[in-house]
């Protein structure tokens, strides 16, 4: 069977939001983009050359942990690479700004971190 790819940035993020639909995966993601926005906005001011090395790996080192310990997924960014990184800064910022809970609901993830099956997605 053919898998098709999603064209649509809204199309993806639904998908997205499943695959991150437990709290503790999206707590470490919350850390590691934190953890990135802090770098950069340090870097200008520090000099260093180590924190442009330590932006991949203070995003992807959490996001991965949450996927491999709590999510027990496959991270969308192997399939999607850039609408995954796009889709963890709209994630933090919806965070940030107290939107998460609504996006989660209209992709059917369920407050205790399920995903209602008849609305579960696959890619």
């Amino acid at each position: 069977m053919a898998v098709t790819r999603m064209k649509r940035f809204r199309d993806f993020w639904p998908y997205y939001l499943q695959e991150h639909a437990r709290p503790g995966t999206r707590a470490l993601h919350y850390a590691g983009t934190s953890l990135v926005a802090a770098l950069v906005a340090a870097a200008p001011f520090a000099g260093r050359w180590w924190m442009a090395v330590a932006l991949p790996l203070a995003g992807y080192g959490f996001a991965w942990a949450g996927h491999g310990l709590i999510e027990r997924n496959r991270p969308a960014t192997f399939r999607y690479p850039l609408w995954s990184l796009r889709a963890d800064f709209v994630m933090w910022y919806r965070f940030l700004t107290g939107r998460m809970g609504r996006d989660l609901a209209r992709a059917g993830v369920r407050p205790d971190g399920t995903v209602d099956p008849a609305r579960r997605m696959s890619v």
